[in-house]
């Protein structure tokens, strides 16, 4: 199994925490955005799109975080990490589009914004990132993990941008239930991490 990624993605780093979890081993390439890697001809025939990151396992191409998580959940993770019961996924799914999008667009873009000089407005991004992290909030006051009574891909979904979240310039200090969450995923069998969140 190869992974092609960057260190500091937390799209990337989505994958190889579900495979430290899983106890999966794999090759990483790594793939150097700064120098456009991911548009050159031969990164596209691994993904059109142009990102990262991608996953190669024995021929099988899978691209976009959400979908390797999927894939890796339901091929080498048992029920645990993606649940067979309609009601179950969808409550996964439900928060697998919230990393995709208010943390994605929120906490992610400001994060890029301030740490990579993207193009981004970061007062609108960290306003966006917080209304994500309010409904973190909500749902980790009352509950361990965002969708059942234990982790799933939807925490590992959510996870990087919010505890990168300091970075892009969004304190987490207001989300007693956010950070609780995260030491919670960071005392996990076989948890590893990145820069900016803990070594592994």
């Amino acid at each position: 199994m190869k992974l092609y990624d960057m260190e500091l993605s937390g799209n990337c780093y989505k994958i190889r925490l579900l495979c430290g979890l899983l106890g999966i081993d794999y090759e990483r390439v790594p793939i150097d955005l700064m120098q456009g890697q991911h548009k050159a001809e031969a990164f596209l025939q691994l993904n059109p799109r142009g990102q990262i990151p991608v996953l190669d396992d024995d021929g099988l191409l899978i691209w976009d975080s959400s979908a390797i998580l999927v894939y890796l959940a339901r091929q080498y993770g048992g029920e645990q990490w993606l649940p067979l019961a309609a009601p179950a996924m969808a409550t996964v799914m439900q928060w697998l589009s919230l990393a995709q999008n208010e943390l994605l667009y929120g906490l992610a873009r400001a994060r890029a914004a301030k740490k990579f000089k993207r193009p981004w407005d970061q007062d609108q991004c960290r306003q966006h990132g917080r209304q994500g992290l309010q409904v973190l909030e909500q749902r980790l006051a009352n509950n361990a993990w965002l969708a059942g009574p234990q982790p799933t891909i939807a925490d590992i979904a959510c996870y990087p941008y919010v505890a990168l979240a300091p970075e892009g310039g969004v304190e987490l200090a207001e989300f007693p239930a956010v950070l609780a969450w995260i030491e919670r995923i960071r005392a996990l069998p076989g948890y590893v991490g990145m820069p900016g969140i803990g070594a592994d």
